[in-house]
C-alpha cells in the first residue's frame, strides 16, 4: 500500500480548533486508488517540535507523497503554496511561547525551496468543483512556512513529491460575517480534489497563476 501523508496543525493563537486539522482528519484512510491511501496526522504548532514530528512521520510511514496543510488567517480560498523561504519571523508566539525573529529555518540552507506538486493543475481541479482556489506566492514566516521548508529540505533530491496548502478560517471562527471563511465540508472536498490531482498528475499545466504585486 502506498501512502500519501497529509498533515494539519493543532489549534494556535487561542483558537479552539484549527481548520487544517479538522479537514485533514476527515480524509484519513481515504483511498486514492486500489493501492493508495491517505494517512492524516496532526503536527504541533511550535517551531521546536513541528519539524521533528514531521521527520518522524516521514521515517515511520515512508510516504510516496507528502502534503502539509495549515490555517491561513484572512485567506478566502484554498491556497496552493509555490515557495517556502528560509526565514522564521514570528508575529506571535507559537504554542510553546517561542517567537523567533529573522532566524533561518536551516542554518546555511538555500534561500528557498519550491513545491514539487502540480500546483496549477491542483488549483484547476478545486475550481472545477466550484470551490475557491489559487496559487499563493507566500507561505508566511510562521510555523507553516517552517514546516513547508523543512519538508522540501528533507525530500530534496528524492522522488517523493511534496508541498503545502493553506486553508481559510471556518465560519464559526469569524465574528464578522464579512471576513473570509469556508465551510468545513467544502474545505474537505477541495482538499481531496487537490490531493487526488497531485497524485494523478506527474507534470503540471502551464498557465498564468502569478500576481502583479
Amino acid at each position: 500500500m502506498q501512502i500519501v501523508l497529509l498533515t494539519g496543525f493543532e489549534p494556535f493563537d487561542q483558537d479552539g480548533v484549527n481548520p487544517s486539522w479538522e479537514a485533514v482528519r476527515q480524509l484519513d484512510g481515504v483511498q486514492l486508488g486500489a493501492d493508495v491511501q491517505i494517512v492524516a496526522r496532526r503536527l504541533p504548532c511550535a517551531f521546536a517540535t513541528a519539524g521533528q514530528c514531521l521527520t518522524q512521520l516521514i521515517n515511520e510511514l515512508r510516504p510516496a507523497m507528502v502534503i502539509a496543510t495549515g490555517l491561513g488567517p484572512g485567506r478566502s480560498d484554498i491556497s496552493i503554496e509555490r515557495v517556502a523561504i528560509n526565514v522564521n519571523d514570528a508575529r506571535i508566539p507559537d504554542n510553546l511561547g517561542e517567537q523567533p525573529v529573522d532566524t533561518p529555518v536551516v542554518e546555511a540552507g538555500p534561500a528557498a525551496y519550491f513545491s514539487t506538486l502540480p500546483i496549477k493543475a491542483m488549483v484547476n481541479a478545486v475550481r472545477e468543483a466550484g470551490i475557491g482556489a489559487s496559487v499563493s506566492q507566500t507561505a508566511g514566516t510562521f510555523v507553516c512556512n517552517q514546516v513547508f521548508y523543512l519538508l522540501q529540505h528533507a525530500l530534496f533530491g528524492t522522488v517523493v513529491r511534496s508541498g503545502f496548502i493553506h486553508v481559510p478560517w471556518l465560519p464559526e471562527q469569524v465574528a464578522d460575517s464579512s471576513r473570509p471563511s469556508m465551510a468545513l465540508d467544502r474545505m474537505v472536498e477541495g482538499l481531496l480534489k487537490a490531493v487526488l490531482t497531485a497524485w494523478q498528475t506527474p507534470v503540471d499545466v502551464t498557465q498564468t497563476g502569478g500576481q502583479v504585486s
